[in-house]
């Protein structure tokens, strides 16, 4: 299970997700008739979600005392992830699916390898080359034909 190509069809299928999970949330922003709510509610849904998968998996919790070792900002992942919900609940019915995934991929992808020159995030570090931004470039460039056309 472990084979780089195992991780490769996950993040493959995961991508999946992404314009599904949008279309899914659009769908229930028209119901509740409201962004947040529906930002909200596919949160719940997921954090009960995940709550039981913990609870069969037994997963247990972290001792508090341990806490002090980490960052603060180690909290706000689930802000971004709210942030990230609400966004595309936002603009999949003004930008379409692909003309939406092509430019959070570019803000993905720019972001990613800032993160990767610098190591930040305990990210290893990964200089940025001159293949890396002509990479982030051809992106750049594919979202703007997807965009066009």
């Amino acid at each position: 299970m472990n084979s780089i190509w195992t991780f490769f069809l996950i993040a493959f299928v995961a991508g999946f997700t992404l314009p599904t999970q949008a279309g899914i949330n659009v769908q229930l922003n028209q119901w509740s008739q409201s962004a947040i709510l529906a930002a909200t509610i596919s949160f719940a849904v997921g954090t009960i979600g995940l709550f039981v998968y913990a609870l069969c998996l037994r997963i247990p919790l972290p001792a508090l005392d341990t806490l002090s070792g980490h960052p603060w900002w180690i909290w706000t992942g689930g802000l971004l992830g709210a942030f990230f919900v609400a966004a595309t609940i936002v603009l999949a019915p003004r930008l379409g699916a692909t003309s939406m995934i092509a430019l959070i991929i570019a803000g993905q992808m720019t972001t990613s390898v800032v993160l990767d020159h610098f190591g930040w995030l305990g990210y290893q570090m990964h200089p940025v080359s001159g293949m890396r931004i002509l990479g982030v470039f051809l992106l750049l460039g594919g979202v703007i034909l997807v965009r066009l056309f």
